[in-house]
């Protein structure tokens, strides 16, 4: 069987499982949907709201930073004939169903061992696919909204939004396996087109000197970081930076993104950048056709920022609407919330090389204390790459508004390539310590008690030095 043939038949089996639940929720009038605080939970919980708008569904929506016991309490206390949880949920089937909620859990994380079935649970690796990299939360969302109604092909955009936003593209420049089958479906419908172009961030709304000098994957010697030193290199290059407008990247013709994109891999290769990363300044991008030009909506890795810019400081509301079409006062308001969210990054990082990060035997960590919102401290461990070793994981703490500690770790592709799993690595530590963790390969997080830290420090290190030398 060929590699198209065998993704085929995990997307047949996948649609199968969305077909079993599909009756019993048309059937519910009273349904909650529950869903996680970033981009693709955000994406997925638009997709099922609209879907069940459409059928003219009750509903109501309730979005947590981690699902844990208490969590689960609050939904099953609404009462509600029905609850389908999106980008959550495999990892709490037992508890899921030791409270006796009739759910249909439609996630892409690694599902915990378990013999409780709930009604309906539609999950990637259920059929040997890898929640990580071939299919979001969003993307199993979209399958479950196909299976309800015909005529939902169009949100298949936002599932892109959301496979974007969990970085999934990252991997290879591109997304792959169960994702592209989604890509295939929204190009066909007229939803979403995609090309290869440089993958930096802000195509769409920033002058194409920010765009270089915010650019931090790749990093650009020279350039990141330094707006005088971007706007000599574009002038230099001959590129027109603007008159009573700067120029942004969709303004510039084929020819002026073409000499600058040969003049940037050339001062790459002058300043010792590896190939690996440069390749990362090229690959696919994702469009929304829809969506106006010129805005944060029309590319999917803008969309899906502005989207963390909303849930993750308490406005999911904001970012739900926004996601179900709403492009008046939720989308002005989301754009508030993105440069809020954008000073708040630029803040964390400053913390984080005032601070430093804490070397051990195979990773690394920093702990930000109540400086840095536990929803977003995950981003900022990302982007401290461009400062700690990329031969090991990061891992950053931030105190809770309940007085937990948050840890959100972030791996590199290599590494996982070596070998790393943060998603068993982080589950098992925090479990240890009385606590509760999950995730993906490259991205994981917990939650864990204040005094645990030290020892789940090195229970941490020594699964990931496992991992790394087996």
């Amino acid at each position: 069987m060929t590699d198209g043939q065998e993704i085929g038949k995990k997307f047949a089996e996948l649609r199968k499982l969305c077909q079993a639940p599909a009756d019993e929720i048309r059937r519910q009038k009273n349904v909650l949907v529950v869903s996680h605080v970033d981009a693709d939970g955000l994406t997925a919980a638009g997709i099922i709201c609209t879907a069940l708008d459409r059928l003219n569904a009750e509903y109501d929506s309730f979005f947590f930073r981690q699902l844990d016991e208490a969590a689960l309490k609050q939904v099953a206390d609404q009462g509600s004939d029905l609850v389908i949880f999106t980008d959550l949920g495999s990892g709490m089937i037992k508890e899921i169903c030791e409270l006796g909620i009739l759910a249909v859990v439609a996630d892409h994380h690694k599902p915990a061992r378990s013999d409780a079935r709930p009604m309906a649970h539609i999950n990637p690796h259920l059929v040997g696919a890898d929640g990580a990299t071939q299919l979001s939360g969003s993307g199993v969302s979209f399958l479950l909204a196909s299976a309800l109604a015909r005529g939902n092909e169009d949100q298949s955009a936002l599932a892109i939004v959301g496979a974007v936003g969990d970085l999934q593209d990252m991997a290879s420049g591109h997304l792959l396996g169960l994702n592209r089958q989604i890509l295939e479906i929204g190009s066909k419908a007229g939803a979403i087109s995609f090309f290869r172009d440089v993958k930096l961030f802000g195509k769409q709304t920033r002058p194409v000197f920010k765009m270089l000098e915010y650019s931090q994957d790749p990093y650009l010697p020279g350039l990141s970081g330094d707006e005088d030193a971007c706007i000599a290199f574009l002038k230099e290059t001959g590129i027109r930076l603007g008159g009573e407008k700067w120029r942004r990247w969709i303004d510039l013709c084929q020819e002026e993104k073409a000499r600058v994109v040969t003049a940037i891999l050339h001062k790459g290769l002058r300043s010792g950048i590896s190939n690996i990363k440069l390749e990362r300044l090229i690959g696919e991008v994702y469009i929304l056709l829809r969506e106006r030009e010129g805005t944060e909506l029309r590319d999917a890795s803008e969309y899906s920022t502005l989207l963390n810019a909303t849930a993750r400081y308490g406005h999911a509301d904001v970012g739900l609407q926004v996601c179900m079409g709403d492009r008046d006062k939720a989308f002005e308001e989301a754009q508030k919330l993105l440069g809020q969210h954008r000073q708040n990054l630029v803040n964390g990082l400053k913390l984080v090389s005032s601070k430093g990060i804490t070397p051990l035997r195979s990773i690394q960590y920093f702990d930000a204390g109540d400086a840095i919102l536990d929803t977003i401290v995950g981003i900022v461990a990302g982007m401290s790459f461009q400062m700690a070793d990329r031969s090991r994981p990061i891992l950053a703490f931030a105190r809770t508004s309940q007085g937990e500690l948050k840890v959100s770790a972030r791996g590199t592709q290599d590494l996982v390539r070596l070998g790393l799993d943060l998603a068993d690595a982080m589950s098992a530590s925090a479990r240890a310590v009385g606590g509760i963790g999950g995730g993906h390969n490259v991205a994981a997080g917990a939650t864990i008690p204040p005094q645990a830290k030290q020892e789940f420090l090195e229970l941490v290190d020594a699964a990931v030095s496992r991992q790394l030398t087996c």
